[in-house]
């Protein structure tokens, strides 16, 4: 199942009967959450989830809309569970596209937006009424999980109060909409007490975490604690595992707002995970007040030069738009200046694309798509440079790794694991590549790892 899919609910035993459901889940971390909760929703309501598009009753597409090339995976998609089986609900960021999807497949059955849990439940119960056999009281309910056993994302919020030129988030999710904090730490310590070794925290914003509900106070564990980054991040960095350790927390969409500065002696103190995902986008002031980001480059600078003082084994990753309408060579070359300065350990870039709907699209002096394509390859030779130099460091060090898949033995009995560092985000980032590795070692566990070798996005090494 499925062009671009992220993830398919794998096989499950079913009972007499019993109506079965497919998933697709396109785009981001963000939607990837939304789909286990339609699908542990519908858990509840007594479906099995089909591990393909032969055997499932129905077939849900949740889409991403952020951008056109995503549009047209998710349209191509959808196409695809249409043409394998016939029966599809569309849900997700492009919902609110709905004329669009049915003109093009008239055939589907329902659309709903983004996050709209109910509606969807409400569309999979017409299109395959839920069995009402005597037995469904059998059926376990645990919450569905799209991702490994042992990582979690945790979704804080929904939604972002910015207007950034090149975006439509605000559009498809609305306005911010925190969770309450205490609903937060109690389902992350749910997570953590299943078998959750690293929960990556996420949203459209994460440090406006609370603004929208004037930092909402709740009980938790007899104290007091706020809907607000520093208090999540500090709870979260409580947590232990049933074996006694503190699982990882990593913070993704960190905007550089000033109370960042105080979850990094969190990491110093290993309540973090030392790793900041941080969307500057720039570091032309010029782009950044057409794209209507905050134009602080320099202070940023003096900011990251503190911040690892403070805690020197901090990675900081980050993305850039290239090719914004308006920018100049000149702009280009002051990124590429600032990225040697900055000496971010993990960077992705993207060649600027248009969007229906968003303001960038009527900005003047739009960059031509051939010098989009020269800029992209050179600030990602600029930034592979940079990794190699900063993973090259690396070795020789004995670092903790979290295990994410081990291997069969080859043919002369050995066996490898791939795994990530501290600074590396699943999917996003680099891995680890361990050999020899014991034949007891499961995916999840957190190993020390001697590096050996590295190259421009990767280590290699054996358990130490």
């Amino acid at each position: 199942m499925g062009v671009g899919a992220r993830a398919i609910m794998t096989a499950a035993t079913t009972l007499p009967d019993q109506k079965k459901v497919g998933m697709v889940s396109l785009g981001c971390p963000k939607a990837l959450v939304d789909s286990e909760r339609i699908l542990t929703r519908l858990r509840a309501d007594g479906y099995a989830m089909s591990p393909d598009y032969a055997g499932a009753d129905v077939v849900l597409v949740n889409t991403c809309g952020f951008l056109d090339s995503a549009k047209e995976e998710s349209l191509e998609a959808i196409g695809e569970a249409i043409a394998e089986n016939g029966r599809v609900i569309v849900t997700g960021c492009m919902g609110d596209e709905a004329d669009v999807i049915r003109a093009r497949f008239p055939q589907v059955l329902a659309v709903t937006g983004a996050h709209q849990y109910e509606d969807v439940v409400e569309a999979v119960h017409e299109a395959a009424p839920p069995s009402q056999g005597p037995y469904l009281d059998l059926i376990p309910q645990p919450d569905v999980k799209l991702t490994p056993r042992h990582y979690s994302y945790l979704k804080i919020s929904e939604g972002c109060n910015h207007s950034c030129a090149f975006c439509i988030i605000p559009d498809l999710r609305g306005k911010l909409a925190s969770r309450r904090i205490d609903a937060v730490l109690r389902e992350a310590e749910k997570l953590v007490a299943a078998g959750t070794r690293e929960l990556l925290v996420i949203s459209q914003d994460t440090s406006a975490y609370g603004v929208d509900t004037r930092h909402d106070e709740r009980s938790w564990k007899g104290r007091q604690v706020r809907a607000h980054m520093t208090d999540l991040a500090r709870e979260l960095g409580k947590l232990q595992t049933p074996e006694g350790a503190p699982p990882w927390v990593r913070l993704h969409y960190v905007y550089p707002y000033p109370h960042v500065d105080a979850v990094i002696p969190l990491m110093a103190e290993e309540l973090l995970t030392p790793y900041l995902d941080i969307p500057f986008q720039h570091a032309s002031p010029k782009v950044l007040r057409a794209m209507k980001r905050p134009a602080n480059e320099a202070k940023v600078l003096s900011r990251l030069k503190n911040w690892r003082e403070i805690c020197p084994e901090i990675a900081i990753r980050s993305s850039f738009v290239v090719g914004f309408p308006g920018e100049t060579e000149d702009d280009f070359r002051y990124l590429l200046d600032w990225l040697e300065e900055a000496q971010l350990d993990r960077v992705g870039a993207f060649r600027f694309e248009p969007v229906e709907g968003a303001q960038a699209n009527a900005l003047p002096d739009q960059v031509p798509e051939a010098i989009k394509e020269e800029r992209y390859a050179r600030i990602m030779e600029v930034t592979e440079r940079i990794s190699t130099a900063k993973l090259a460091g690396k070795v020789g060090k004995t670092i903790p790794i979290i295990i994410d898949e081990v291997g069969e033995a080859d043919e002369d009995g050995d066996i490898g694991a791939t795994g990530r560092s501290q600074a590396d985000a699943p999917e996003i980032d680099g891995a680890v590549y361990l050999r020899n590795v014991p034949d007891t070692l499961l995916p999840g566990a957190i190993v020390n790892a001697a590096i050996e070798d590295a190259d421009e996005h990767d280590l290699f090494g054996v358990v130490a």
